[in-house]
C-alpha cells in the first residue's frame, strides 16, 4: 500500500473542499447579503424592476431583472410584510399613467401581477401607503393631481382624485401644478403633498372611514420661496420637523410643523459656493438614528451632501461627496445602515459605498453595478 504524508493529505482535502464549495458559488457569495429592489426607466420590454444583492463580507454584487415588460417603473413601495409590491408606470395617456400591484416572493425573486389601474393623471412619479395599508396614494407629476386607491389583498379600487391648480415663476418648470411627493405625517392623520409647480406644500386631513378619505386641512397649504420647486420631504420621528428638497434651487430646507402650522427655520445650498453649472436636487433621507440628513444633487454636480442639525435647527455640513456617476436621482441604505446605495440614472449604474454610522460619512465606493436608468432604491428586510 502506498503511503502519503500528512501535508499531502491536507492538500488533497483542501482541493476537494474548494471544488465542493465552488459548485454553488451564488449561495456562498450571498449568504449574508443586503437585498434591494430597483425601479428604473425602460427602453425595452426586457428592462424593468431589478433585484440587487450585495454581500458586505466579500463585496460581491449581483443584479437581475425580475419585473420585465413594465414601462418606466420609476417608483416602488412595499407593504410591511413585503409580500405586496406596488409600482408606477410613469407614462402619459388618455387616462393618465398606470399603477400596478404584484405579489412578491422574495425567496424565489418572483413578481405576480394582481391589479393594474389608470392613475387619471399623466406621469405618476410617487407612491405612498397609509399607516394601516388600506390605501395607496399616487402622485401624478404632469397631471398635477393625486389619486387614491383602496387595497384589498393587493387588488386596487379607485376612490378619489384631487386636482391642484396654479403655477409659479419659472415658466419652463412651473407652468402648472406638478405633484412630486406625498408623505404621511408620523401621526398618521395628515398627508403632506409637495407641488413643484405651484411652490406649495399642501396639507390634507386623512379619514380612512370616509367615502373619500382626503380633505384639505384647516390650513390647506404653505407657500415656499417662489422658484424653489419643492420635491421630496421627510419627517423626523417626532413629526415636529421635516426636511424638504428644493429641486430648482438645489437647496435643503428645515421646516417646523407645530400647532398645525409650517414655518421655515433654515435653508442650505447643496453646492459649493464656487460651483458653477446646472443643478437638480432630488432625494432626502435620514440616517437610522435620525442624526444625519442626506441629500442628492443632479445636473453637473452629481453629489451627495451629508448634514447634521445643531440645537438651533441649523444644518452643519459634514461631507459633500461625488456619486461617481451621473444624475443621482435616488439613494438608500441597507437595513442595518452599513451600506449606502445610489442610483446614477444617466450613467446607467448603481454605486455601492461603505458608510460610517457614527460619523455619518460616506466612505469609498465598493462596487459599480451596471443597470439601465436606475431611478429608485428599495431595501428589503
Amino acid at each position: 500500500m502506498k503511503k502519503y504524508s500528512l501535508p499531502f493529505l491536507g492538500l488533497i482535502l483542501g482541493v476537494v473542499l474548494f471544488v465542493a464549495c465552488d459548485d454553488e458559488p451564488s449561495e456562498e457569495i450571498f449568504e449574508s447579503s443586503h437585498q434591494f429592489l430597483i425601479g428604473s426607466y425602460t427602453s425595452s420590454e426586457e428592462e424593468g424592476i431589478g433585484f440587487l444583492e450585495f454581500d458586505p463580507l466579500t463585496n460581491a454584487a449581483n443584479i437581475k431583472v425580475i419585473g420585465s415588460n413594465i414601462t418606466n417603473p420609476s417608483f416602488l413601495t412595499l407593504n410591511k410584510k413585503q409580500d405586496l409590491l406596488f409600482t408606477v408606470e410613469e407614462i402619459a395617456g388618455e387616462n393618465g399613467g398606470r399603477v400596478k400591484s404584484f405579489g412578491f416572493n422574495k425567496g424565489d425573486k418572483e413578481l405576480t401581477l394582481i391589479s393594474m389601474e389608470n392613475t387619471l393623471g399623466d406621469h405618476p412619479c410617487y407612491l405612498t401607503l397609509d399607516p394601516n395599508e388600506q390605501f395607496l396614494v399616487v402622485g401624478n407629476y404632469s397631471g398635477g393631481n393625486f389619486s387614491t386607491f383602496r387595497i384589498d389583498s393587493g387588488q386596487l379600487t379607485h376612490v378619489q382624485t384631487i386636482e391642484h391648480e396654479g403655477k409659479s415663476i419659472i415658466q419652463s418648470r412651473q407652468e402648472k401644478p406638478h405633484i412630486h411627493s406625498l408623505v404621511f405625517h408620523p401621526g398618521g392623520e395628515k398627508m403632506f403633498v409637495s407641488d413643484l409647480g405651484t411652490d406649495k406644500i399642501y396639507i390634507y386631513d386623512f379619514n380612512p372611514n370616509y367615502a373619500v378619505p382626503f380633505q384639505p386641512a384647516a390650513i390647506p397649504y404653505f407657500e415656499v420661496e417662489a422658484g424653489s420647486g419643492p420635491r421630496h420631504l421627510i419627517f423626523n420621528e417626532k413629526g415636529d420637523r421635516f426636511y424638504l428638497i428644493h429641486e430648482l434651487t438645489a437647496e435643503l430646507g428645515v421646516y417646523a410643523y407645530e400647532n398645525e402650522e409650517i414655518n421655515l427655520l433654515s435653508t442650505v445650498s447643496l453646492t459649493h459656493p464656487q460651483f458653477q453649472g446646472t443643478v437638480g436636487a432630488a432625494e432626502v433621507k435620514l440616517s437610522q438614528d435620525g442624526k444625519y440628513i442626506y441629500a442628492s444633487n443632479r445636473g453637473e454636480a452629481n453629489e451627495i451632501s451629508v448634514y447634521e442639525k445643531d440645537l438651533n435647527d441649523k444644518l452643519i455640513l459634514v461631507q459633500r461627496i461625488s456619486t461617481q456617476g451621473v444624475s443621482p436621482r435616488n439613494f438608500n441604505f441597507s437595513n442595518d445602515g452599513s451600506t449606502f446605495i445610489v442610483g446614477n440614472q444617466e450613467s446607467n449604474e448603481i454605486g455601492i459605498f461603505d458608510i460610517n454610522q457614527k460619523t455619518g460619512m460616506i466612505g469609498d465606493i465598493i462596487q459599480k453595478v451596471a443597470f439601465p436608468k436606475p431611478a429608485y432604491i428599495l431595501p428589503l428586510k
